[in-house]
């Protein structure tokens, strides 16, 4: 009898001490890109431990009829604070959370957030929702009229509340009242909903400068709201990841006196010599006595690598030609010659779509495809974006929500939506040698073709979505087309690599799939932005990894005998002018005024195109004759034709 009466009273006391956690704050739904959500729990008595408690994320569908979980976070080792408050959130969130959850993670509604006794290792994604050791649990929604059914029902809840209300759910938290129901009012993160509770002194931590370089310093800084009434001493930590202990010598402690607001130190950071890349230093506060509370934690800081990789050639933007040897083997393109039409089209199938030969890879593989493919020649460091024409860091690859500033994606140039083959292949990396066998028909290996694939700005890429390209977008304002080549030459490559997508003139039907871009605008483009040396280094690369090419750059002017002013007429390779022969052909004076002259052949024909692809003039020439125009000042392409051969060469006009 005793050990059954010591058995019930564990049990209740255990009961009553699991019960004591609320969700207290919800605010799933917040301004732009969702970088404010946060979650708060709330303890019956302040300092409250958490251990054994797990809190579980629960999505339903448009009709409310699931209910699995999406995401499950431990809450072992934690503690609320003063006022019973215990916070989750973005890393942007004020006062910094207790714990840090991804940007975009937490879901907008219909859905649901509980808190269970247990762990995280008992709700595995896609767990469906429980009464068993349920603490509380909240569902939530966007709408009045759509309700989570089935999540209601599995959570024992009778209550769905609108975050939506008065159509303010960007602005708006669902919070919970003394009563135990729910309001929807401004959000007040790290705070009692009711105003009551203890006022904390918010420590805000600071960077100076706040992006660094190896071998430079820089000073960390700790600034309190309110003077502290006695000694405050903070500590800190840098080393994470990548970023360690080798990387920084340094006291990562600072002393805010008695009477004062602030104190810092100085870190010094090391110059190693080796080429690792940019990296993220994070700073991380540690435990503050009672009455504090961080206003800001877990922040990173951007370390510049000193010792990056500089290639020879020239970025999109500033391009060079014939420095960059094509990896194409001997005899690759030899059963095109002789060819024309669709035999000359089938032939090239053959050849980049060869089961035997050619390997598909997983979307996963393409970040790391471009961090060599699109690398920016001038800083190792970094990636080239595409419609921006600009680098970012490597490390700056989106792994949030779609479209957030400072941050790049993989673009598809021929888009998902118009290609058929959207999210087809897995996110999974599984590296350059492990593959699956392709075809033709395999339009699903179009996911994560690297040829099509480009590193690109993230609110850009998402700008861009399916338009079309020579009808609806053509770039932004005020950049140069460095891209218009690039796009036409992928595109062309598709439209041979599989069956079923097509280019066209004009706008595609109303229909879009499997057709992109005006064919005579991307034809142009094929001629006014030739194939450069960084678009051969990356052909190289996606070689190395697909063991396919892209052959409208190895010969640009294959496009004309597939589609343009030569479809129909027999192709042979001769017919387009070699790398090494195209260097010899030169423009001088470049920068010229109003005349120039052609060197490295005896006659021919020369157009100039504008950066938009508007031919602004044309002559022929001969010998050591001047070719004299009148063209505004500004950066042309001169294509250059001589004996049923062209070549395509900037030029500057000052």
């Amino acid at each position: 009898m005793k050990n059954f009466l010591l058995s019930a009273a564990l049990f209740f006391c255990c009961y009553a001490s699991f019960s004591q956690v609320v969700i207290n704050e919800l605010d799933a739904d917040t301004p732009s890109t969702d970088v404010m959500e946060f979650i708060e729990l709330k303890s019956a008595t302040p300092n409250f431990p958490l251990d054994g408690y797990v809190l579980v994320f629960f999505n339903a569908t448009t009709n409310g009829d699931s209910n699995l979980s999406y995401l499950a976070i431990d809450l072992d080792g934690y503690t609320t604070d003063l006022n019973g408050i215990f916070l989750l959130g973005n890393p942007n969130v004020t006062p910094s959370p207790a714990i840090t959850i991804g940007v975009g993670i937490i879901q907008n509604g219909l859905d649901a957030v509980a808190i269970y006794h247990g762990n995280a290792a008992d709700f595995p994604t896609n767990t469906a929702g429980t009464t068993a050791n349920l603490i509380d649990a909240l569902c939530y929604s966007n709408s009045n009229t759509i309700q989570p059914t089935a999540l209601m029902t599995a959570l024992n809840q009778t209550v769905c509340v609108n975050e939506n209300q008065g159509s303010a759910a960007a602005t708006k938290s669902i919070q919970r009242k003394n009563d135990g129901t729910y309001e929807v009012k401004f959000p007040t993160p790290g705070a009692n909903n009711d105003g009551s509770g203890q006022t904390l002194n918010g420590v805000t931590l600071s960077l100076n400068p706040t992006e660094m370089t190896e071998g430079t310093s820089f000073t960390v800084t700790f600034t309190t709201q309110t003077a502290v009434t006695s000694n405050l001493n903070i500590t800190f930590a840098l080393a994470n990841g990548s970023f360690t202990t080798a990387d920084y010598s340094g006291n990562l402690s600072v002393l805010i006196p008695q009477g004062s607001t602030t104190g810092s130190t100085i870190i010094q950071l090391t110059d190693d010599a080796v080429d690792e890349g940019d990296e993220n230093l994070k700073v991380v506060i540690g435990t503050l006595p009672d009455g504090y509370t961080k206003l800001n934690d877990n922040t990173e800081f951007r370390v510049h690598d000193n010792d990056y990789v500089v290639h020879a050639w020239g970025t999109p933007l500033n391009p060079t030609y014939g420095l960059v040897t094509s990896t194409v083997p001997v005899g690759y393109y030899n059963s095109l010659e002789g060819k024309s039409g669709a035999v000359l089209k089938q032939a090239i199938q053959d050849i980049i779509a060869n089961p035997a030969v050619v390997r598909k890879q997983n979307y996963g593989d393409i970040v790391d495809i471009l961090k060599e493919a699109d690398q920016n020649p001038e800083n190792g460091s970094q990636v080239w974006l595409m419609y921006v024409e600009k680098p970012r860091s490597k490390i700056d690859f989106q792994t949030g929500t779609s479209g957030a500033a400072g941050f790049w994606n993989r673009e598809h140039i021929y888009c998902q939506s118009r290609g058929g083959f959207t999210n087809e292949t897995s996110s999974d990396a599984n590296g350059i040698n492990n593959y699956d066998s392709t075809n033709a028909d395999d339009i699903m290996a179009g996911h994560a073709d690297g040829h099509h694939l480009r590193a690109e700005d993230s609110p850009e890429n998402s700008l861009r979505s399916e338009r079309n390209y020579g009808v609806d977008y053509n770039g932004l304002a005020n950049t140069h087309g460095s891209w218009h080549g690039d796009v036409a030459r992928a595109i062309f490559y598709m439209c041979v690599r599989y069956n079923g997508l097509n280019v066209v003139n004009g706008n595609p039907p109303q229909d879009p799939d499997g057709y992109i871009g005006d064919l005579a605008t991307l034809l142009q483009w094929n001629v006014s932005d030739p194939s450069d040396d960084f678009e051969m280094n990356r052909n190289n690369v996606v070689y190395n990894w697909q063991k396919n090419r892209n052959p409208f750059i190895d010969y640009p002017n294959l496009a004309d005998y597939i589609w343009g002013s030569h479809a129909g007429e027999v192709w042979f390779s001769t017919l387009s002018v070699p790398q090494n022969e195209a260097a010899k052909i030169g423009i001088y004076p470049n920068p010229a005024k109003d005349q120039f002259r052609i060197s490295g052949i005896e006659s021919g024909h020369v157009e100039i195109f504008s950066v938009t692809g508007q031919k602004v003039f044309e002559s022929d020439f001969s010998g050591s004759n001047s070719v004299k125009m009148n063209i505004s000042n500004g950066v042309y392409t001169a294509k250059i034709t001589a004996q049923g051969q062209s070549v395509v060469k900037k030029l500057v006009i000052k």
